[in-house]
């Protein structure tokens, strides 16, 4: 599996593996598909909907 970073868009993170997908889902990124998941980084998307950036990383970095 590619290393997944919080630097990386939401679009880049499923190309590379798209079992991240239901963690993204569960922690409430609904909108996967949106505009926004192509430029926005995996941190800028957790900022905006009020989620601990390294909470995510560490569910990320369980799979």
């Amino acid at each position: 599996m590619a290393q997944i970073t919080k630097e990386m868009t939401i679009g880049e993170i499923l190309r590379a593996n798209p079992e991240v997908a239901p963690i993204l889902m569960e922690a409430g990124m609904h909108c996967l598909g949106c505009p926004s998941a192509q430029g926005e980084s995996l941190e800028e998307a957790a900022m905006v909907h009020g989620m601990d950036i390294e909470d995510l990383m560490s569910k990320i970095a369980a799979l």
